[in-house]
């Protein structure tokens, strides 16, 4: 792309307020491109003054010349080198939730002690990104320990995520992992009472179907429920033409229920 293209693409990055659609499109273009001169526009970004800049240069770099087919970073060590510069001098919570975010999408490890330091901020903001940078890695010691306080967070898409990344994404498995889980169960929140189950159901915890069958038999059974029963059955897919009834009295019979 010309440097004209690329000029227009980072001023309509910059347009609007942070939620801007078209100001997204062009961060997702931007990233698509993924160019040594992407990466100093954007890091030049992440030292701006204005906090809609610096959260934008964050988006960038985070998944700066990942694609289908390209999975990892353009500029990995320099992208995480700039955006744990920004998460450790940054004040404002829309571009720390932004950096904090970049870490996750940066697969690099050694962002888990400095992302784990935000869990309790003050902004629901910061600990959604926090809970989701976590996710991404979900079986480390430190992000298991987070992600269950997490779970108990006041904010519901909080609590959505770090259950989500403790019992689905993770693998690890232990009394006080599904004794969280379970909590969930009840959650005020449907979202997140459906990853409970899908994590419980991951573990094979018969305390999961009390709960899977209510949900098998509501009006409108969820995609993620229907393949939590067929797991809970040791099926390796949907079974065509049931509903989620014939997936709870499979239950109750496999299960003497």
């Amino acid at each position: 792309m010309t440097v004209r293209g690329i000029d227009e693409l980072f001023a309509q990055a910059l347009s609007g307020d942070y939620e801007n659609d078209a100001a997204w499109e062009a961060v997702c273009a931007l990233r698509r491109i993924g160019t040594r001169q992407i990466f100093e526009r954007a890091a030049d970004l992440c030292k701006s003054n204005d906090r809609v800049f610096r959260a934008r240069g964050a988006d960038v770099l985070g998944q700066l010349g990942k694609t289908a087919d390209h999975r990892s970073n353009s500029f990995p060590e320099e992208s995480y080198s700039v955006i744990t510069e920004l998460v450790q001098r940054e004040t404002e919570p829309e571009p720390l939730a932004a950096g904090i975010a970049a870490l996750g999408h940066l697969d690099n490890p050694l962002a888990v002690p400095l992302v784990t330091n935000f869990s309790a901020h003050p902004s629901s903001e910061v600990r959604f990104d926090v809970a989701f940078a976590l996710g991404c890695f979900p079986n480390h010691p430190l992000s298991v320990e987070t992600l269950l306080r997490l779970t108990q967070d006041a904010d519901e898409d909080v609590r959505d995520w770090a259950t989500f990344g403790l019992g689905v994404q993770g693998d690890a498995d232990s009394d006080e992992i599904r004794e969280a889980l379970v909590r969930r169960l009840t959650d005020s929140d449907w979202d997140v009472r459906e990853e409970a189950m899908v994590g419980l159901v991951k573990r094979k915890d018969q305390r999961v179907l009390p709960t899977l069958l209510t949900a098998l038999e509501r009006p409108n059974t969820t995609v993620r429920v229907i393949e939590a029963a067929y797991q809970m059955l040791g099926m390796d897919n949907e079974r065509e033409g049931w509903k989620g009834t014939d997936y709870a009295n499979a239950l109750r019979q496999r299960f003497s229920l």
